[in-house]
């Protein structure tokens, strides 16, 4: 079968594409014929990481496609079954190991294309909305990064799930327009204001319940400042810095803010396995219902896998891109 796998380390140009054979599934596996596969920040951060050691893996964490061989004791999975889901590594390749208890069931309603663009955005923003920033009914939320994958499901989740009061920052306006078309109350352009002024001017000062925080150091003060008596703050990037000089602890101590750090990608197989039997359960009918969707920048062939990965190297995209594996 043909994959996407890397020379070394490195940029762009290290990607490589493979001939390597149909992986064979264990007992609680499943093997998959992928239809498409979405690409992450994770899959960049894979390709450059200086401590992987050859063999190098297939990249791609996340896949929709058709259950080929079902090696578990699930009837609802057997050989036909349209499925997308979270992998360990694999996801660009024609086939695909996905455990079974992490598949999610794809709705005739949607696409591949569709399907590839749920599992990692939106388990990312389910997980730390709800299990980690315990988002309730009518809270105030700041989504910052609004135009991302995650950001793009973090709001609709939020509108969807809880009726939150939604504030969300981004730095080019067609992603503001996007935010507030999926349910953003309060959207601000970073580059031209303050985001910590505007969500203090619209609570009166309470400031709001939960941030969801993709930037990490640049965002500290600001982000501080936004926080309500009892914040949750929850930290999922550090595309502004990891390093915080003069941190004053009694600020956090002030207001009790729960800081919180988070990862998908590592956790351990059942977390992600139960994670996505909970948001499979309370968020996938919302799909069928269409109060959820799938945000998609662009749908690129197989063969284009490095102008995918320029792509959101650039952050030139609003939602998710996607790899379309096979017909």
């Amino acid at each position: 079968m043909k994959a996407w796998s890397i020379k070394k380390p490195g940029g762009r140009d290290v990607l490589q594409q493979i001939d390597v054979l149909k992986p064979v599934p264990k007992q609680g596996e499943l093997l998959i014929e992928v239809k498409a596969a979405g690409i992450n920040r994770t899959d960049t951060l894979t390709r450059q990481n200086e401590t992987l050691a050859a063999s190098y893996p297939i990249l791609g964490v996340e896949i929709s496609g058709v259950v080929v061989e079902n090696q578990s004791t699930d009837p609802k999975l057997n050989a036909g079954t349209r499925v997308c889901g979270l992998v360990n590594h694999g996801g660009y390749g024609e086939y695909a190991i996905m455990p079974a208890d992490r598949a999610m069931i794809l709705p005739d309603e949607l696409s591949f294309s569709e399907g590839a663009a749920i599992p990692e955005v939106f388990l990312t923003a389910y997980q730390t909305i709800y299990w980690l920033g315990e988002l309730d009914k009518k809270e105030k939320i700041l989504i910052h990064a609004a135009g991302s994958g995650v950001g793009t499901a973090a709001i609709q989740l939020a509108r969807q799930l809880s009726q939150a009061n939604i504030f969300a920052t981004a730095g080019k306006t067609e992603k503001l327009n996007m935010a507030r078309t999926l349910g953003a109350n309060v959207t601000v352009n970073y580059k031209e204001e303050s985001f910590s002024e505007r969500v203090n001017t619209v609570t009166d000062g309470t400031g709001v319940d939960v941030i969801l925080d993709f930037v990490g150091a640049s965002y500290w003060e600001m982000n501080m400042a936004s926080c309500a008596v009892d914040a949750r703050w929850i930290l999922i990037g550090t595309l502004g810095g990891s390093e915080v000089a003069n941190v004053s602890l009694n600020h956090l101590m002030k207001k009790r803010i729960a800081l919180k750090a988070t990862l998908l990608t590592p956790r351990s197989d059942e977390y992600k396995a139960r994670l996505s039997q909970e948001f499979a359960e309370m968020a996938m009918p919302l799909f069928q219902e269409k109060k959820l969707k799938p945000v998609i920048h662009k749908v690129l062939p197989f063969a284009e896998l490095k102008e995918a990965h320029r792509i959101i190297e650039n952050d030139e995209n609003i939602g998710k891109i996607i790899l379309k594996v096979s017909e």
